[in-house]
């Protein structure tokens, strides 16, 4: 794994990108997210890291900013990549940044993504507790007021 190398996203990464969050299910549509929106949240003190073996981006950890907090997005690493310590060397890229930054790193895991759970909760994650997430994903069909 000496060839790996972390590096921050150029805008004609996308398309590698957009490929691997399809295969990890990290990505779609339905999330709205798209070059514009890397652009726009790098733009806002956000940071995007990527990480490449040769010519191929195998994993992706995109941090946004709200000035209050940081929020870790898409992190992931190509399946034939993982339990090989890139998601950790990943992640410590990302901390090293976040404590630059000053700000608390904050992360959503689906329960069910195990090995990620492991991961964040090793390498110092702490679970919040009851908090139930929720998110308006498209305005089109709300219900209209009363």
């Amino acid at each position: 794994m000496d060839s790996l190398i972390i590096d921050h996203y150029k805008s004609d990464d996308f398309p590698q990108i957009a490929t691997l969050w399809n295969e990890l299910g990290l990505g779609g549509a339905e999330r709205g997210d798209d070059a514009n929106v890397i652009s726009r949240t790098l733009k806002n003190n956000g940071a995007f890291f990527v990480v490449r073996m040769k010519l191929r981006i195998i994993g992706t950890a995109w941090i946004t900013n709200d000035q209050r907090r940081l929020y870790l997005h898409h992190m992931g690493v190509a399946k034939e990549f993982q339990n090989q310590g890139v998601g950790w060397r990943l992640m410590q890229h990302c901390l090293d940044w976040s404590k630059k930054m000053g700000l608390q790193l904050k992360l959503e895991v689906n329960t069910a993504n195990k090995s990620a759970v492991h991961l964040y909760k090793k390498i110092g994650f702490k679970h919040l507790g009851d908090y139930d997430v929720y998110i308006i994903r498209s305005y089109d069909n709300l219900p209209h007021k009363k």
